[in-house]
């Protein structure tokens, strides 16, 4: 589906990546991937270019959980230029608040099979743009479901049969009062050989001890730092108990 619309020519490469390029060079070859609509329409969208695609999203500004944050184009980012690296063709991914689903288009559009989640009153508006930014380009039909964090967790989500190979989450740590059900959240959809990329906004001291917390549990790594959109993206492992740590044979 081509797309009118107007975009910036992207600025950086995957080698000023791997160089480790500037914050601002970097920044802007991420933000450079949304676009505007050239002519005016009856429906008001914001495009973005991924996977070779361009994409249309629909935001809806009376849900706080359906506009697109700039979380989302980072992570989006970081797997169009580093899918050899993550490569998600047949991967099975799970994406946490999704919002409007930009995440979930684009790693449906690299391969992945998707379970695309978040809350009841974001699901209409979620379902609309992935069927609409996916239906015949991609691989695997993404699956768009309920998941209220913490809540039917292994109901909804039974261990023994569901097993992700990745976790995406783009801003799911702000100022709400749901901090220690993602918490629990993320513990139970992550197993082992699970991989989560998280992207997160950093705004307040509450929020930010999340991160603190969360290193208790998981092994940690930072992929980007973004000063200049005050937006880190990170790599983590779940931490295995220490019961089922080897330290060598019994004496």
């Amino acid at each position: 589906m081509e797309l009118e619309g107007t975009a910036e020519s992207e600025t950086g490469t995957r080698a000023d990546v791997d160089a480790g390029a500037g914050d601002e060079v970097l920044a802007k070859a991420i933000m450079s991937r949304r676009f505007s609509p050239s002519l005016i329409t009856t429906e008001v969208w914001e495009g973005y270019n991924f996977a070779d695609v361009g994409i249309r999203i629909k935001e809806s500004t009376d849900i706080y959980g359906a506009v697109l944050w700039p979380s989302a184009l980072v992570l989006c980012y970081f797997l169009d230029t580093h899918h050899d690296e993550y490569n998600l063709l047949d991967k099975n991914v799970i994406e946490i608040g999704a919002g409007t689903g930009l995440v979930t288009i684009v790693t449906s559009l690299l391969g992945a099979v998707v379970t695309s989640t978040d809350l009841p009153d974001v699901l209409s508006n979620l379902q609309y743009n992935v069927s609409r930014n996916t239906r015949g380009r991609c691989r695997h039909v993404p699956r768009v479901t309920e998941l209220t964090w913490g809540q039917e967790l292994e109901e909804r989500f039974p261990r023994v049969s569901c097993h992700f190979d990745y976790i995406m989450a783009a801003d799911v740590v702000y100022g709400h009062p749901y901090l220690n059900e993602l918490m629990d959240t993320f513990e139970h959809l992550c197993q082992e050989g699970t991989v989560i990329l998280w992207a997160m906004r950093f705004r307040l001291a509450p929020e930010n001890s999340f991160v603190e917390r969360f290193e208790a549990r998981f092994h940690l790594e930072e992929l980007y730092d973004l000063p200049s959109l005050c937006i880190k993206l990170y790599r983590a492992t779940k931490k295995r108990p220490i019961s089922q740590l080897s330290f060598g044979a019994a004496a």
